[in-house]
């Protein structure tokens, strides 16, 4: 069978690199952020937080060649900054107002029902704000590892023949079922390699990640943001690891070390295209 850097016409042997954006739309900083490293760093692609405050703003200064996805939110997690269901969804819903701020608390009470409304609505909002969705990736990894939830990821991801972000360092015993091969079962696209590490602050993890490549699709994650009062506000320690981020990300030292490596950039629209032929 063929590989998938194969299927995209590249050699077997090489090494393919997708360097992703999440968090666009979670505030302006976060916006500004992501956007510079579109457009003047070596970032590839974005995923967009279609419930967060700012992702209207997000949708309506994207260009057209943007290479954006649907970041699929369940969960707000900041302390006095929230957001909530578009569908405004009973089980989606905390205490305190907007998403729960834990996943062991989303767990605990969301219908799955509920849960495919919701995230199907968010894909169809960004839809009719003009973002030609490339792909999806769940915000926390909140519904890929539990199999009640990853159904849904499954048929949205079916239902809009659009590739998605699959972990590769948590294995199917670990996770408790093969969530990987249930994917590519149902013809989903996704990337061979990818570490869904969320801490704040990406320059250990990236140049770790791109020191020891291997042939296949790797999906890097950053989080860029500026340097504002809202964010530090609102996101505390978090926030200079974003900043540091969008400064790694637009770095001449990002771009050798890529180089160095052999790296072939690419976006998931490469792979949605792929999952489209």
């Amino acid at each position: 069978m063929e590989s998938l850097v194969e299927r995209l016409g590249y050699a077997a042997d090489t090494k393919v690199v997708i360097l992703s954006c999440d968090d666009l739309g979670a505030s302006h900083a976060s916006n500004e952020g992501v956007f510079r490293a579109l457009h003047d760093g070596a970032a590839t692609c974005a995923s967009l937080m279609v419930p967060a405050p700012w992702a209207c703003h997000a949708a309506n200064n994207a260009l057209p060649d943007d290479d954006i996805g649907v970041h699929l939110t369940l969960n707000s997690e900041h302390g006095c900054y929230r957001w909530g269901p578009v569908t405004h969804s009973p089980s989606l819903q905390s205490g305190e107002g907007g998403f729960p701020r834990t996943l062991a608390d989303l767990w605990e009470h969301a219908d799955p029902a509920e849960v495919l409304r919701e995230l199907r609505a968010q894909v169809e909002r960004a839809m009719v704000w003009g973002v030609d969705v490339t792909h999806l990736a769940p915000h926390l990894s909140a519904i890929t590892l539990r199999p009640e939830f990853f159904d849904v990821y499954l048929e949205l991801a079916f239902e809009y023949q659009l590739p998605i972000r699959l972990p590769s360092t948590i294995s199917a015993e670990q996770a408790g079922f093969p969530f990987r091969s249930l994917a590519a079962e149902e013809g989903v696209v996704f990337p061979d390699h990818f570490d869904h590490d969320w801490r704040a602050g990406s320059r250990t993890r990236v140049f770790d990640a791109i020191g020891s490549l291997q042939p296949g699709v790797t999906e890097i994650h950053v989080q860029p943001a500026i340097d504002t009062p809202e964010v530090r506000a609102f996101a505390g320690d978090a926030a200079d690891g974003w900043i540091a981020d969008l400064d790694l990300v637009t770095s001449d030292e990002l771009r050798r070390r890529l180089d160095d490596a052999g790296a072939v950039m690419i976006g998931f629209r490469d792979l949605r295209d792929l999952m489209r032929s």
